[in-house]
């Protein structure tokens, strides 16, 4: 088991798949991050409940889960409303999936299960063959080099640093966290269909054609 926090904690057994999500560079400025923090602290009362809009006066607001903190910040993410989108640029995009396909393919540093390219995020479900932090640095250094070359920028960073990880419990969860990945286009209101999103592990054509 590996184990380390910095903003987010991050547990990665070894033999266990991931969900891996991580984002462009200042794509949530300040006040979406700190929105998303009160909205998930809103939502959630007394033990767990789901309150809406505001939690009972009596159970009262708690600090969000990890968990709770990203699907709050996930849907920011989605609205795509601050920050830069260039992922939404289909070479772009097809660098990132091109990317991740290689990472599984040829160099077999992990299982692709499922992925998906949004405009200022991704979103991948693997199973890593080696150490899961080199798995994942590799992903993000080479995707980072190959689209600021696409994009003619030089010497500037590409990802936010730090990913939201978690470590997949079981079987059912497996799934749900795949249907998640492969319907998010469809919950932004990109397209109706998961297949009709072409960077995703749902596409029913191939990116590059």
């Amino acid at each position: 088991m590996t184990y380390y926090e910095r903003n987010l904690p991050h547990w990665q057994p070894e033999g266990k798949a991931l969900f891996v999500t991580w984002r462009l560079w200042g794509s949530l400025s300040a006040l979406a991050r700190a929105r998303a923090r009160a909205g998930a602290a809103l939502r959630v009362g007394k033990g767990g409940k789901v309150c809406g809009q505001e939690c009972p006066r009596r159970g009262g607001p708690r600090k969000p889960s990890a968990g709770e903190y990203f699907l709050t910040l996930d849907r920011e993410l989605d609205r795509a409303r601050t920050g830069p989108k260039w992922l939404s640029g289909p070479r772009v995009a097809g660098t990132v999936v091109a990317t991740l396909r290689r990472g599984a393919g040829e160099l077999l540093h992990y299982r692709l299960h499922a992925f998906v390219v949004m405009p200022n995020h991704v979103h991948v479900l693997l199973e890593p063959l080696i150490d899961a932090v080199r798995a994942l640095k590799g992903i993000k250094g080479t995707a980072s080099r190959e689209c600021n070359l696409v994009l003619g920028r030089t010497r500037q960073p590409f990802w936010q640093d730090e990913s939201f990880d978690r470590w997949v419990r079981n079987e059912a969860e497996f799934e749900r966290i795949r249907a998640y990945i492969e319907r998010n286009p469809v919950a932004a209101g990109l397209v109706s269909r998961p297949e009709d999103w072409l960077w995703s592990s749902a596409a029913s054509k191939d990116p590059r054609g």
